[in-house]
């Protein structure tokens, strides 16, 4: 019993205080048993092998010298990486296990086996070194995990190759790097009751947001079978974001973003052989279908936020579903190192100022900008055809590929979602990433130049040619608070994610048409009317998209509530002013299905457009929809501090018919705290400002059209260009009039047009009339707070 106690660790009776004992891996694993199985938290039960014992293993086999010869021949330049790790580890895989070691770990399995009551318990072979998932870094994955190991042979050979792993070229690299003595690091190895997620599912989760920083969120990566095609970046997993601050209310569902993955490969159990998993085509039908249920992505954030609370800090987890019972279990948990540890006094902006040709898209990973020449690599065998400051376009990356990646300009991968290896290694390395494009090692083309962006959003794209791009150093520090409300303008959610850190209090602005055509890409009625529908290429990618959706309809709503929800969530709990659809006719038409429900109009800008529409029997089913994401947002989701605006109101008759039709589809002024604003736009709003501001609980005045319409000027024309201007006096008297007639009736006023950010003399104009509120473009906030709080 005293050698079990040396040599073997129950993970129920460890905690973080053992991570010399038994790693951090383990140790993690421990305290999670711990503390938070009593809050509902689920961890596979197993043992540990100890530091002592790996140390008895090499005293056993005589290995302390013959390792320190080998170290000192890389350390002295006479042997490269590459020998030595090879030496090192035929050396241990050579090794046999002493007695009283191998006796112990045999007696842990068997009882371990008992204890599940089952003959020979299948088990994950983990490995956790004493110097590992420390905070200085998270190059985790160094060592070798070995899935489905069954019977005490097997289990001690594994537990060998765990030990052998210890000495990956990856691995002696990184702690020569690091300052880490090699003979001072020990392996622990961590034996897991398998999880059969094998017939169910796995994946990554982390308790922050992995590209933003964003602490309010959990993300959450699934793919079919075991988890290490997630890990690995072999497949593009689906992709939940769930908004933490409302997980406690269970009457509600806060998963602000559902992505479907590929999911084209599941790794299984393997039968016979040598290998003890394998991976396997994923039938059709299970790649269109989401890995987990609301309720399961609901149930994991809770235990992610459980986590993160216990040890104080944003975390890394590994999660599996048994395929047998239904059960979620938590395999893994360390620190998030990235994200949690950047400086959070400034902000890196980079904004293309080119376009160009378009080449191949994927997951923007990071929020940076590169150029540079193309250098395709299939294995990192290949490092010595690659040269410093390449773009390294792969179709997957794994720890072998560090050394490469650190030499990169940036990294495009073939595979791979937001928590894959390439992601992963890329944020620690502050490159610019896009993974999961699928066909970049067919488009590009080594020594081709190219831009590689991740500055527009959630998808990143690489671009032909080196294109022109900007980079800003934006400091927080030092800010004063500024005499009105600053809000800021947004289209999509990756950006309103993106600039979270800046010190605005609110959506002024949220534009519903560019999730619409971002991430929907149908025309509303192209889905009400479907049967409708003429245009058969339209019919068949609608299907496509809609796939999986037995009411078309529901993939509109479900897309914008998310979208809508995620812009929200970013300033939550102060308010987030989303303006139902401004689309102009010929911009609906482009639209998927479109072009079969629009008008050709002359003009366009003053057509069918805004509040018109919502109450016509032309696009009364299409505004439905809207209503419904908007309900969905508020009521399911919780993100009540979502206020809508109505754009484009002619005139209180219309504003009346546009309250009417909101009613109708169960959104009411008040109920529920709903605040309903217009954008001033339009002459007729300034002139009857009294009457508007008795309809609605705000005015957001939008200068371009509104200079462009008292100005009889059309802001697109390059010959009147001079004069379109927002300073000009009959603009500014009519901003001048609506603030005090507004004011009069109590009715708030803002103002989200670009003038502010443009024209300090019009923002000191702004605040002279008394306006409540800026909405700027984000990278105007940082710059208008600096003019409205100079002395």
């Amino acid at each position: 019993m005293a050698e079990t106690t040396k040599y073997i660790r129950w993970l129920d009776e460890l905690t973080n205080e053992d991570v010399p004992i038994v790693g951090g891996k383990n140790a993690s694993l421990g305290e999670m048993i711990q503390s938070l199985q009593q809050e509902g938290v689920h961890v596979p039960g197993g043992f540990a092998t100890t530091a002592d014992a790996y140390r008895q293993f090499l005293t056993a086999n005589e290995l302390d010298e013959g390792l320190k010869d080998e170290l000192d021949k890389l350390k002295n330049d006479k042997q490269s990486l590459d020998k030595t790790g090879k030496a090192i580890r035929k050396m241990i895989r050579q090794g046999e296990f002493p007695d009283d070691l191998a006796d112990a770990v045999r007696a842990a399995y068997r009882e371990m086996s008992e204890r599940y009551e089952i003959e020979e318990v299948a088990v994950a072979v983990r490995s956790s070194a004493t110097a590992e998932d420390l905070p200085e870094a998270s190059f985790a994955g160094q060592q070798e995990t070995y899935l489905n190991v069954t019977g005490e042979a097997d289990l001690l050979d594994a537990c060998r190759k765990c030990y052998a792993s210890l000495f990956t070229d990856r691995a002696i690299a990184y702690r020569e790097e690091h300052g880490f003595d090699h003979l001072d690091v020990a392996l622990s190895i961590g034996v897991q009751k398998m999880v059969r997620a094998d017939k169910a599912g796995s994946g990554v989760m982390f308790s922050i947001d992995t590209e933003t920083g964003f602490p309010d969120v959990v993300v959450i990566s699934a793919t079919w079978g075991l988890g290490e095609n997630v890990v690995q970046g072999t497949v593009n997993p689906d992709e939940y974001r769930v908004f933490k601050p409302l997980l406690q209310d269970e009457r509600l569902t806060p998963i602000i973003e559902k992505s479907l993955g590929d999911k084209e490969k599941t790794m299984v159990y393997a039968t016979g052989g040598n290998k003890t998993v394998k991976n396997i085509d994923t039938p059709k039908k299970k790649r269109r279908q989401f890995v987990l249920t609301d309720d399961e992505i609901l149930q994991l954030a809770r235990w992610a936020v459980v986590i993160e609370r216990h040890y104080d800090q944003a975390m890394d987890m590994e999660w599996a579903k048994d395929g047998e019972s239904g059960e979620l279990f938590i395999v893994q948990a360390r620190p998030e190192t990235v994200q949690s540890r950047k400086e959070a006094a400034s902000l890196k902006s980079f904004s293309l100022k080119q376009r160009g040709q378009r080449l191949v898209s994927g997951l923007a990973i990071g929020q940076a900008i590169a150029i540079g020449k193309v250098c395709v690599l299939r294995s990192p065998d290949e490092i010595d055809q690659f040269r410093d400051d390449a773009v390294l376009v792969t179709e997957m990356t794994d720890p072998d590929w560090v050394p490469i990646m650190k030499r990169a300009a940036a990294i495009v991968t073939d595979f791979g979602g937001r928590t894959s290896h390439a992601a992963i290694v890329s944020r620690e390395l502050g490159l610019a990433a896009v993974v999961g494009t699928s066909n970049a090692t067919d488009v590009l083309e080594d020594d081709q130049e190219v831009t590689v962006c991740c500055a527009e959003g959630e998808e990143g794209h690489v671009y032909e040619g080196a294109l022109e791009f900007e980079e800003q150093e934006v400091n927080l520090s030092g800010l004063r608070e500024p005499p009105v409300r600053v809000m800021m303008n947004i289209a999509s959610p990756g950006a309103a994610l993106r600039w979270w850190r800046l010190p605005a209090r609110g959506i002024g602005l949220a534009r519903m048409e560019f999730i619409i055509n971002g991430a929907i890409k149908i025309h509303p009625l192209a889905l009400t009317r479907f049967d409708q529908l003429e245009d058969s290429k339209a019919r068949e990618e609608i299907e496509r998209l809609t796939r999986g959706y037995e009411d078309k309809t529901e993939y509109f709503v479900d897309h914008l509530a998310r979208g809508i929800a995620a812009i929200a969530a970013s300033q939550y709990p102060e308010p987030a002013v989303v303006r139902m659809s401004d689309f102009k006719s010929n911009e609906y038409a482009d639209l998927i299905g479109g072009s079969q429900f629009e008008p050709k109009e002359e003009n366009p800008m003053l057509g069918f457009r805004g509040a018109s529409r919502y109450y016509s029997d032309d696009y009364r089913d299409g505004f439905a929809l809207e209503c419904r994401a908007i309900k969905k947002a508020r009521q399911q989701i919780g993100l009540d501090n979502i206020v809508m605006m109505i754009p484009f109101v002619r005139s209180p008759d219309e504003a009346d018919r546009v309250a009417e039709v909101l009613a109708e589809n169960g959104l009411k002024r008040g109920e529920d705290g709903l605040q309903v604003f217009m954008m001033c736009e339009i002459p007729s709003n300034i002139l009857l400002a009294e009457q508007f501001a008795e309809r609605y609980d705000g005015f957001s005045i939008g200068s371009n059209d509104l200079t462009q319409l008292i100005m009889g000027v059309d802001r697109d024309s390059e010959k009147l260009e001079a004069l379109f201007d927002e300073r000009n006096e009959a603009v500014k008297k009519a901003i001048r009039d609506v603030i005090q007639r507004a004011h009069s009736k109590d009715c708030k006023v803002g103002i989200c047009g670009q003038a502010p950010s443009d024209y300090p003399e019009f923002a000191q104009f702004l605040l002279e009339c008394g306006i409540d509120s800026m909405s700027l473009n984000p990278d105007s906030v940082i710059k208008v707070i600096e003019r409205l709080t100079q002395e």
